[in-house]
């Protein structure tokens, strides 16, 4: 036996995450909805950074011109500010906790026998599926400033979250400090990239009140080129009428996620704790003050990740190519060409099983000539009757390997042989 073969973390991670660049960019599954945020964000900042080109290349008034170079130096800086911290919000490591190879009991302990850690909840223990002999508290009880809280087992993880901590289904990882999973950034929110997220968020508001506002100021200075009146300088500014529209749309959106995660910092909650335990209804630990609270988020330093998703690990067995067991590749291979005829049903399930001697002997071609749908089952019971199809020279190989427990068929004895098997099996079933 050789040594056991080296990949990179990223390669055999059991989430459903992403990776680029080797491993240095980790997505969630639904990544592809990056490219639709991407283009909602810079559509509207395209169009108006094109107005401000084409006012600038214009031989109007330029006294009362809104649209000009500051406009559009702000624009792109707010504009990349916002796809920058989109970026940074999905590519980065949320705060995914490392799985267990064990279950806590089988390794000593494991994450649950921490500091902070003040006992079991007994009346809740349970059958863990990935180890059937062990029973381990569904529940154990951390003190977090001076309070009890309960951290949960995950039989997906294989230990006990940290607190605040919780299993996304999407990403399937657990993930520090979760507060919940944005299908418009296509990833976990978490302890690592919760700033970045509130600030792409507060930015995306701030462009849309910008541009909402500009594009008023552009049609309301262009009045004067059409009579003074309003209606005329909207119709003759259709993209700026656009703008206001999809702005206003989106504001109501952005803006309110905004003010929700402005109340969710200030009082040191996660998104996923506001509608899972409301603490407006009990204490909340981990609040510490609005100013403590917010210093929290925007000046405490990120943690490192635990997780090097570059280091070289062994790499899980593969699936072994001959022996007994057969993969749905190597049961194709064994059929050939009457793949589609023979349906291999082996009494249990899994990929793999033991090949019946019986099913080694058969003649795939003949069969195949014949157009006949053969179920072959399993052989493990005792010899039973021979199988009708199974030609002379056939049946005398396996009686001399010692399959045989019977008088041979009908096509060795010579009995019928004008006919068919298929037409044989016919006239059997009719007596």
């Amino acid at each position: 036996m050789g040594e056991p073969r080296q990949r990179r973390l990223y390669q055999v991670w059991p989430g459903s995450n992403k990776f680029l660049c080797c491993g240095r960019l980790i997505f969630g599954p639904d990544a592809g909805s990056l490219f639709l945020s991407t283009v909602l964000i810079a559509a509207p900042l395209v169009g108006l950074c094109c107005q401000c080109i084409t006012k600038m290349t214009s031989s109007s008034n330029s006294e009362k011109r809104v649209l000009g170079i500051p406009v559009l130096i702000t624009t792109i800086v707010l504009g990349l500010a916002d796809l920058a911290f989109l970026l940074m919000t999905s590519s980065r490591d949320p705060g995914i906790v490392p799985r267990n190879a064990r279950p806590p009991a089988e390794s000593g302990g494991g994450d649950g026998e921490q500091a902070g850690d003040v006992g079991r909840t007994a009346s809740m223990e349970w059958v863990t599926a990935a180890s059937p002999h062990l029973r381990l508290p569904r529940s154990r009880d951390v003190a977090v400033n001076g309070c009890v809280v309960k951290v949960k087992y995950c039989d997906t993880c294989l230990l006990y979250r940290p607190p605040r901590a919780s299993h996304c289904s999407v990403c399937n990882n657990c993930v520090q400090k979760f507060d919940h999973h944005c299908p418009w950034v296509g990833q976990c929110i978490g302890l690592r990239n919760y700033r970045f997220f509130f600030l792409f968020i507060s930015t995306s508001t701030l462009l849309c009140v910008y541009v909402f506002a500009v594009s008023w100021l552009n049609i309301v200075a262009e009045e004067d080129n059409n009579g003074g009146s309003l209606l005329k300088s909207m119709a003759s500014e259709p993209l700026s009428v656009v703008l206001i529209v999809y702005t206003f749309v989106s504001v109501w959106f952005v803006g309110g996620l905004t003010v929700f995660h402005l109340y969710l910092m200030s009082t040191n909650q996660t998104t996923y704790e506001n509608f899972r335990y409301r603490y407006d209804k009990k204490e909340n630990p981990y609040n510490r003050g609005v100013p403590a609270n917010i210093a929290e988020v925007f000046c405490a330093g990120i943690p490192p990740s635990m997780n090097n998703f570059r280091s070289w690990v062994a790499a899980p067995p593969e699936e072994p190519g001959d022996g007994g067991h057969l993969s749905s590749r190597h049961l194709a291979d064994l059929t050939g060409g009457a793949k589609e005829k023979v349906d291999l049903e082996m009494g249990r399930s899994g990929a793999g099983g033991i090949i019946p001697a019986i099913l080694q002997g058969l003649d795939y071609d003949e069969m195949e000539k014949n157009d006949i749908s053969v179920h072959i089952k399993d052989r493990r019971a005792p010899a039973a009757a021979p199988d009708p199809f199974m030609s002379g020279g056939e049946w005398r190989r396996l009686e001399e390997a010692g399959g045989g427990g019977g008088p041979p068929p009908p096509a060795a004895r010579g009995e019928d042989s004008e006919r068919t098997p298929a037409a044989s099996l016919h006239g059997d079933s009719e007596r």
